[in-house]
């Protein structure tokens, strides 16, 4: 389908109440430009001017942030295209999910923790022609900065050409393929450094592979699907593929080549992919790269190198970017978005009933300062609840604050949440630490050089169980009483 196709396709569907299907990055583009969420920037300089940009967009936009393109990039050749903020908005995320794009906030989180309830993998489908084996670069064409690859903050270490990507390893053990999120930063031309927090599943194979004494085969995604990064950024089931998740999310196979030198899979429709291997014993200085905390925590340190042996990228290449840093971001929204629906199906799943909402505020990326909404039904229901969110798949890295507030308060609405910690909970009875819990590099606040420990408050701001019914009640008109004066008074209120 042609971009003019699919922007005709789109239109039809959004008027006939539908949300567009698409099969690729560029239909997506298509798609989101036809509902007025695309920028398109010609002459931006890769030099920190193209991370700037995205940085400004993203704090400064009045509204949803728009997905931001850009091409005839300085020293570039004309359609090698750059793209940041995938994800930052919810239309945008509605339309990865197939779900109504009006949605917005909470109401988003429940219809995608609704399709998660009903969610099963779909395996994905492996094919032997798809647009990425368009162009295969190896020996001496290997160029990582073929690419626009941009020098995003002034304090990096270098120019990142992983940050909205999928990184794709296989169990050499169980056989599963996992992909994930982490960062990689260009050493030269054909090598590449390659950062995974502990813990993360593929740092977990990769150390399988170095204590067998061999390398580490690793593919790099660089530009594909939305919803596989979507995927990639999220904590999936131990040994279950994203490719197959993602699928389910799609409600079709992931169709996926096989690298050449790898045997690992890779999106048929991706736009640049890198394939190489990582050895045991190979290392170089990586970093340091602002990240989604708002700090350079990581600092810098020996990372295993990535030695590339192909390059595989369609014409007129697409690479994805994601511009992390202080919050808001340009892909914090979506993190916030995912998080807060996988911590709810997850914390319903471990037995905690009544749950309303969750919302994993923007100010901590999505991770540092989660709010759990609930009904409570028996004492002890608002500790478990936030206990459970502390510690479940989703929650349980990096995390910092977990506060649990009753149904009459809204998760997202930052004022209601901050005053019912204000009014219904108590600094000695209603605050829980837990020590020694599952945080990495990324921490601001772990001392560099030490260990990746770090506690977790847990709050209960509800109002006391056992003395609930006797509470002060709230000063605050019924919501039939407000409905009445405001038809009566609707000019008034409405200027």
């Amino acid at each position: 389908m042609t971009a003019l196709e699919a922007r005709k396709f789109a239109e039809e569907e959004i008027k006939a109440g539908r949300t567009p299907s698409y099969t690729d990055l560029r239909e997506w583009l298509a798609i989101v430009e036809s509902l007025g969420e695309l920028k398109k920037v010609d002459g931006v300089d890769w030099n920190l001017e193209m991370g700037t940009l995205a940085e400004l967009l993203a704090h400064e936009s009045k509204g949803s942030v728009p997905a931001v393109l850009f091409d005839n990039v300085k020293g570039y050749p004309k359609g090698y295209r750059t793209l940041f903020a995938q994800n930052a908005s919810f239309k945008r995320m509605a339309l990865n999910l197939g779900l109504p794009l009006d949605l917005n906030g909470l109401e988003l989180v429940k219809a995608f923790r609704k399709k998660l309830a009903e969610h099963k993998p779909i395996p994905h489908k492996v094919v032997k022609k798809g647009p990425i084996l368009e162009n295969v670069l190896k020996g001496g064409d290997i160029d990582l900065l073929k690419f626009p690859v941009p020098f995003m903050h002034e304090l990096d270490g270098g120019r990142f050409i992983g940050t909205a990507c999928l990184v794709i390893t296989r169990d050499p053990d169980e056989g599963w393929v996992n992909f994930g999120a982490y960062r990689g930063m260009v050493h030269d031309k054909g090598s590449m450094g390659l950062y995974i927090s502990p813990g993360k599943h593929g740092s977990i194979q990769r150390r399988k592979w170095f204590e067998k004494g061999k390398p580490c085969p690793v593919i790099i995604c660089v530009g594909q699907d939305p919803v596989l990064f979507m995927a990639s950024g999220n904590e999936i089931d131990y040994g279950v593929s994203e490719f197959d998740y993602a699928g389910g999310l799609k409600g079709a196979p992931i169709e996926v080549c096989e690298g050449e030198v790898t045997g690992l899979p890779f999106p048929a429709h991706a736009e640049i992919v890198i394939e190489g291997f990582m050895k045991p014993d190979d290392v170089k200085t990586e970093g340091p790269f602002g990240e989604w905390t708002g700090y350079y925590a990581s600092s810098s340190r020996p990372e295993p190198v990535l030695r590339v042996e192909r390059i595989y990228h369609r014409n007129e290449p697409i690479l994805c970017c994601a511009r992390p840093g202080r919050p808001p971001s340009d892909y914090s929204i979506a993190k916030c978005m995912v998080k807060s629906a996988l911590i709810w199906e997850q914390v319903e799943k471990a037995g905690v009933p009544d749950v309303k909402g969750v919302w994993c505020h923007e100010a901590g990326g999505g991770r540092l300062l989660n709010i759990i909404s609930i009904k409570q039904r028996y004492p002890g229901h608002a500790r478990q609840a936030m206990l459970a969110a502390s510690q479940v798949h989703a929650g349980a890295y990096l995390g910092r604050y977990v506060i649990v507030v009753d149904d009459d308060i809204d998760p997202t609405n930052t004022f209601d949440v901050l005053w019912a910690l204000s009014t219904r909970s108590d600094p000695v009875e209603s605050i829980e630490i837990l020590r020694r819990c599952w945080s990495g590099p990324l921490d601001p606040r772990i001392q560099p050089g030490k260990k990746g420990f770090n506690s977790r408050a847990v709050i209960d701001a509800c109002r006391p169980f056992e003395w609930m019914k006797d509470f002060p009640p709230v000063a605050e008109s019924t919501p039939e009483l407000k409905e009445k004066v405001r038809a009566k008074w609707k000019k008034l209120i409405e200027g």
